[in-house]
């Protein structure tokens, strides 16, 4: 075990993080004897409501994924949907975390709203899209978002931020002239839940925790899957 690095830098930094607080607000109720019965429901509910008390960006979400040797990687990503078949998002397969998916096709999403004091946890199988989902997926977004996946190589080494502008600058003027460009690594995928938390804070830390978990029967079709919920301690 390293010792405590004693420096006037760490000692203001931790300074700082002690200084610092959340949920100073007057935070919204949550009863989660009143719920529905799938987690869906729910999860569409409280994201409309974070929109609106102004949490930025409230469809971004922490995507978890683990290589082949089970080492874990993090990282933000935007929610294309959320529907019946699961929770959908987008990336190039050749990236790391589209890499990560094609060795092991399970992963983790998190939202954080911060202003409401709420936290969502999705885990479950991911699913990759067809090709042609995948097209629509791309083509679905704005050309800023075409000319970025144009660029394509994510995750590989750059050799300089000038040869990114240089690339950058060629998408772009690509997806003004062809709206409809193809990026054949653009893929598609929806993370089919098994297991949704839903975290409500608490100033007093008497933190509200409901976990729906697929139940293993009736198997079959999704529409008469089951879900079982139980409260977990803070």
């Amino acid at each position: 075990m390293t010792t405590t690095d004693d420096s006037p830098e760490a000692h203001a930094f931790r300074d700082l993080l002690r200084s610092l607080r959340v949920w100073t607000g007057e935070l919204p109720a949550f009863d989660p004897y009143a719920v529905p019965e799938a987690p869906l429901p729910l999860f569409r509910q409280w994201l409309g409501e974070a929109a609106a008390a102004g949490v930025p960006e409230p469809h971004t979400m922490a995507l978890a994924t683990a290589d082949a040797a089970g080492n874990p990687s993090v990282r933000i990503v935007m929610l294309h949907d959320a529907d019946e078949n699961g929770w959908h998002f987008a990336s190039h397969r050749g990236s790391r975390k589209g890499r990560e998916l094609a060795a092991r096709p399970r992963a983790s999403l998190c939202f954080y709203w911060p202003l409401v004091a709420r936290q969502v946890r999705v885990g479950g199988e991911v699913m990759t899209g067809t090709p042609e989902e995948s097209s629509a997926d791309l083509h679905r977004r704005s050309p800023g978002a075409l000319a970025a996946a144009l660029v394509g190589h994510q995750s590989e080494v750059l050799d300089s931020y000038a040869e990114l502008e240089r690339a950058a600058d060629a998408s772009w003027e690509r997806a003004q002239r062809e709206p409809e460009a193809e990026v054949e690594s653009w893929t598609a995928y929806v993370l089919r839940p098994t297991e949704v938390e839903f975290f409500q804070g608490d100033a007093r830390r008497r933190h509200v925790r409901l976990r729906y978990r697929l139940s293993d029967e009736p198997a079959g079709d999704r529409a008469g899957e089951r879900w079982q919920r139980e409260l977990l301690w803070p």
